[in-house]
């Protein structure tokens, strides 16, 4: 199977989820998966799940309980450099199938690393392995060297109305 690169970016919901499925799909059909978590520390829904479905899936977090706001702090800039390790080792090894680096778009957006990181494992890929990269604000370089490209567009979201996000649904 050749592997390709796929970004899912934009400023509406779904990019995580939509990798998630991705990885869902892939496991069932016994393609082993490993996602990185950029920026996101703390535990989510999705987290209880997937420990279920090891070790077809290998998740690993690189990030703080909270999400970066504001300047990022010196525990931030680490948390991504080990997410980039860890994220070169998994496309490398030859041992995974399907590599996600969930949130690593909106990670060099906010400059915890150059974009030009994104690219340089782009093209450590090997021909067999997909790659999934998601978050906001994918630099026009990234898109161009993607296979695919899907931008999320809010159209209408119940946050505006004040709801917060939901157990299960949104978190």
């Amino acid at each position: 199977m050749t592997g390709y690169i796929q970004i899912y970016t934009g400023d509406g919901k779904g990019k995580t989820t939509a990798a998630l499925g991705l990885a869902l799909r892939a496991a069932g059909a016994g393609i082993r998966v490993f996602i990185a978590c950029f920026m996101k520390g703390r535990r989510y829904s999705e987290d209880a799940a997937l420990v279920r479905l090891r070790p077809e899936i290998t998740v690993k977090k690189f990030g703080r309980a909270c999400f970066v706001r504001g300047k990022p702090s010196r525990a931030d800039f680490a948390a991504a450099a080990r997410g980039l390790k860890a994220a070169e080792r998994a496309i490398t090894s030859g041992r995974y199938g399907l590599v996600i680096l969930d949130e690593a778009a909106v990670a060099a957006a906010l400059g915890l690393f150059p974009a030009s990181e994104l690219l340089r494992l782009a093209d450590l890929k090997p021909p067999r392995v997909e790659l999934v990269i998601t978050g906001r604000g994918a630099s026009p370089a990234l898109k161009r060297r993607a296979d695919l490209v899907t931008e999320m567009r809010e159209v209408k979201h119940s946050y505006r109305r004040g709801v917060k996000a939901r157990r299960g649904i949104e978190r």
